[in-house]
């Protein structure tokens, strides 16, 4: 039998409850134990709690020292780009020299010049690719991620990203509607052969759907008839949506039923009210609006008015180049004005949430998954407040300790 023991953890701390998602007063509750263990056995939570209370004639099993350490459940990152060739160094020194994403968008520049550097790349070099990025995820604590295809937009290219993240270990998302390739005329050519020639295999190998609907990509009427279809060949669906402007992303989020619409830096009043009315979980990107120098979602108002929210990096070449959910939760706190406790149920049970997997991930409570972030911190609110600072010193993925190489 596969078994660790974490033992004298100077802090365990999980959001409080069983629910999912967390809303409101239950987003920022927590509970703490002091001089604390984890207990696991076969890839699940056997027990926690505090070593006065560890079972004794536990038998053969291995152990790790927490002492000195904190231990959270492990992060999920509920939206990245984590599958890509190349990178766009140029053009983020053309944007700090004044070009808008828009603007280098139109030109050709933006997704369509990852979109060249994937498709020349290859199945091997996807799957190297994204093995990497799995592996700085690791050492910034995320334990569980998604990532999205969307920078082939061919039938061979999306499908290898979707195989490339499986078999890394994410969790696969299909983006077949991230932009207008060059070798269709428009939106709707380009639907055509997405959902009639890439849509059947992208639903056995995936496990939702994702649009980018903005001024420049997809409208409402387009999106609805993409995700319309991806929800008839089982994907559960998500939507970029309010990032630059609103144009329905929210209400067809709604009138879909998705799991998440996923910015929102440009979503006015009305549009929190109507998400806060939903099901949806608003899944908010601070370190993508950053990047571009973009507002933030308003995420105090969604709180206030009862929405669901996530966090998440939004890991990819162009706007948001970073794979550390430790750093968004900081730029939570700072600039999206959530307490660290609100930060840490966004970024564990409200992500796994968005994925479908709140039921096993996201707390440190028996029956889940085994997965632990452990930091080598006084105080678990390090993990926003010591702002960019790498405090995580060992994860522990499925009950084994991961190697963070």
């Amino acid at each position: 039998m596969n078994r660790l023991l974490v033992r004298d953890l100077a802090q365990l701390v999980t959001p409080a409850g069983t629910g999912a998602p967390l809303r409101g007063r239950e987003l920022g509750e927590v509970e703490l134990v002091s001089d604390a263990f984890v207990l696991c056995e076969e890839g699940r939570i056997a027990a926690a709690g505090p070593m006065q209370g560890l079972p004794s004639g536990l038998g053969e099993l291995d152990e790790l020292d927490g002492r000195g350490l904190v231990a959270i459940p492990g992060l999920v990152d509920c939206h990245t780009h984590a599958c890509f060739a190349g990178d766009r160094v140029d053009e983020f020194s053309l944007r700090a020299a004044g070009a808008s994403y828009e603007e280098l968008h139109a030109a050709g520049s933006g997704i369509l010049s990852t979109v060249r550097a994937t498709r020349a790349a290859g199945e091997q070099a996807l799957t190297d690719a994204v093995r990497r990025h799995r592996a700085w995820m690791l050492r910034a604590g995320p334990t569980t991620f998604e990532a999205k295809s969307g920078y082939g937009l061919d039938k061979d290219t999306e499908l290898a990203q979707l195989r490339a993240v499986r078999a890394a270990g994410g969790i696969p998302t299909w983006l077949g509607a991230h932009a207008v390739p060059p070798e269709h005329p428009d939106a709707d050519a380009y639907l055509d052969f997405a959902l009639a020639e890439v849509l059947p295999e992208a639903a056995r190998l995936a496990e939702a759907a994702d649009v980018f609907l903005e001024r420049g990509a997809f409208d409402a009427a387009r999106a609805r008839r993409y995700l319309t279809a991806a929800a008839g060949s089982g994907l559960a669906l998500r939507l970029h949506g309010d990032q630059f402007t609103e144009h329905g992303a929210i209400p067809l989020a709604v009138e879909l039923g998705a799991r998440s619409v996923d910015h929102l830096e440009a979503t006015g009043p009305a549009g929190v009210a109507t998400l806060a009315a939903s099901d949806v979980t608003g899944v908010l990107l601070p370190a993508c609006a950053l990047f571009l120098d973009r507002p933030m979602p308003p995420a105090r108002a969604l709180v206030e008015a009862g929405a669901a929210i996530a966090l998440a990096t939004d890991f990819n070449p162009g706007s948001s180049f970073t794979e550390s959910l430790p750093l968004v939760c900081s730029l939570a706190a700072t600039q999206l004005h959530l307490s660290p406790e609100q930060a840490l149920g966004a970024a564990t049970v409200n992500a796994a949430h968005v994925l479908g997997r709140a039921d096993r991930k996201g707390r440190i409570a028996p029956g889940y998954d085994a997965d632990l972030t452990l930091l080598d911190a006084p105080d678990w609110r390090y993990l926003a407040y010591h702002f960019g600072h790498d405090h995580v010193v060992a994860v522990v993925l499925a009950g084994e300790r991961a190697k963070l190489g």
